[in-house]
């Protein structure tokens, strides 16, 4: 897949030592993946639900009007789009999604996914991939009040709980090996952490510091970087 040119880069972009990083290996070849993210200031639940509901929305973004799916991570993010309505219309529980990213913008960590969304409310969005009604894929994002501030979780389970589908787990595996896996770890860290600037926007309708802004091929200005912690 042909990765999108560069696009402005407004804000700082958290680094993998940020959050906390554990990496499981289950039984019949299943992998999960949880990121404890640092907190999102002057974020509520209110206000994430309202980003999940809307992804398909706007925003004012350096100047130019921009799909808020770009905005959320304008290096990696390609394309999104609400494949299937829910139930009672939009994006809510029993909607498709489907993402197009690129993690690092390297098209060999590309991925064009749909995913069916089983929970959505002010607690969090979980999205799945079935097989014959069996989920092998799962991306859980859970946020929860904190003083000022949103405690955000994500767990991302790759395969099935069957001894069955171990030979599926092990096409997951590959598909998803564990450089790609690394490569999500950091854009998953820096995507939640533009959440921080980008909801108070939205929330308060100022515009966007175009003054300040950035080329995505430029290198964006990262927090400290440091060894990712495993554990």
């Amino acid at each position: 897949m042909k990765i999108p040119p560069a696009r402005l880069v407004l804000h700082p972009l958290r680094t993998v030592d940020t959050a906390t990083v554990r990496y499981l290996e289950c039984p019949h070849g299943r992998r999960r993946i949880t990121i404890d993210h640092r907190p999102l200031a002057g974020l509520t639940p209110t206000m994430l639900l309202d980003w999940f509901t809307h992804l398909g929305g706007t925003m004012d973004y350096g100047g130019e009007v921009i799909d808020r799916y770009l905005a959320w991570h304008p290096i990696d993010h390609i394309r999104w789009e609400l494949a299937r309505p829910a139930p009672g219309g939009g994006a809510a529980d029993g909607a498709r999604f489907r993402m197009v990213e690129a993690f690092g913008a390297r098209p060999e960590f590309t991925i064009d996914e749909v995913a069916r969304v089983e929970k959505l409310d002010e607690t969090g969005i979980r999205l799945v991939k079935r097989i014959a009604g069996i989920p092998v894929f799962q991306l859980e994002h859970t946020w929860s009040a904190g003083d000022g501030r949103a405690h955000y979780v994500t767990v991302m389970d790759l395969g099935a709980r069957s001894p069955l589908l171990a030979p599926v787990n092990a096409v997951v595996r590959r598909r998803f090996g564990p450089d790609k896996m690394r490569a999500w770890v950091r854009h998953n860290i820096e995507e939640v952490g533009q959440l921080e600037y980008l909801l108070p926007r939205l929330a308060s309708g100022e515009a966007e510091p175009a003054q300040s802004a950035q080329r995505g091929d430029a290198a964006p200005h990262r927090e400290d970087e440091q060894a990712e912690p495993v554990h």
